[in-house]
């Protein structure tokens, strides 16, 4: 049996692939691809057409999938599976909490992420009146780690080995004029942000937002995720982030700290 900080690979007697196969069909459907044909579904997941029918059939069967005449997309049942993850985390209430305080405080929208690959997913949000973004943001939200101030902050706490691995495989993107594109300049920035204790982020994902972010841990120093405020950058300077919102974001993390065990 392997430990359990070793990951089984696709060729590993114990790798399941049906199941890995399943869960690759219902993660096909996001915010840009909400229905799709068997088609289309086979297409994204690079499977043949009737290895894609057999899987949407099946979850189709267990109520994860409904059909549409020729298309599929998912069912609230599927909520669950994000369910078991939010309600086995008894950290999310306490978090909660804390950023909606940050919201009350500072009129802005505040939110934890989580690493998942080479994306952040957001696992709790306090959002504020004002959008910030031209994409709405919501709990299991994911965007890219290089881009966003609490994917610096999570990335920044890899080992380096870990953060080699991820500067190997990532492709840098331009969203804006502001954007990093440079894999020599992301390292030295996560390395400044792992020195400094926190990231402000000044419109590289999407023009106009600004966000701060810093490290969240348990009372066992383990790293949980990561908190932020966003803002909007032609109402809130970058001093007000540090000068004022940071040593905010810095108490609520210490009393994350003492209450999550």
């Amino acid at each position: 049996m392997p430990s359990k900080d070793e990951m089984l690979t696709p060729d590993d007697r114990d790798f399941v692939t049906a199941l890995a196969s399943g869960l690759e069909v219902i993660l096909a459907f996001d915010q840009q691809s909400p229905r799709m044909t068997l088609s289309e579904v086979a297409a994204k997941t690079g499977m043949n057409r009737a290895r894609a029918r057999r899987f949407l059939l099946t979850l189709h069967a267990l109520g994860y999938v409904r059909k549409q005449h020729r298309s599929f997309e998912l069912a609230p049942k599927a909520l669950q599976l994000g369910y078991a993850f939010l309600s086995s985390n008894g950290y999310r209430t306490v978090i909660q909490q804390h950023l909606e305080a940050i919201t009350e405080t500072t009129g802005e929208s505040s939110s934890m992420g989580v690493l998942d690959g080479d994306e952040v997913t957001y696992v709790a949000r306090s959002a504020a009146p004002h959008r910030l973004m031209s994409i709405s943001l919501s709990i299991g939200t994911r965007l890219p780690a290089a881009y966003t101030s609490m994917g610096r902050v999570l990335l920044s706490q890899l080992t380096p080995e870990e953060q080699d691995a991820f500067l190997a495989r990532v492709t840098l993107m331009r969203h804006t004029e502001h954007s990093l594109t440079d894999k020599s300049a992301l390292r030295d920035s996560l390395k400044a942000v792992r020195e400094q204790g926190y990231c402000v982020l000044d419109q590289e994902l999407d023009s106009g937002l600004r966000s701060l972010a810093i490290p969240a841990f348990d009372a066992h120093g383990e790293l949980i995720g990561a908190i932020n405020v966003s803002t909007n950058a032609a109402r809130i300077s970058i001093a007000t982030l540090t000068d004022e919102f940071l040593p905010m974001l810095h108490d609520k993390a210490a009393q994350i700290a003492t209450q999550v065990n």
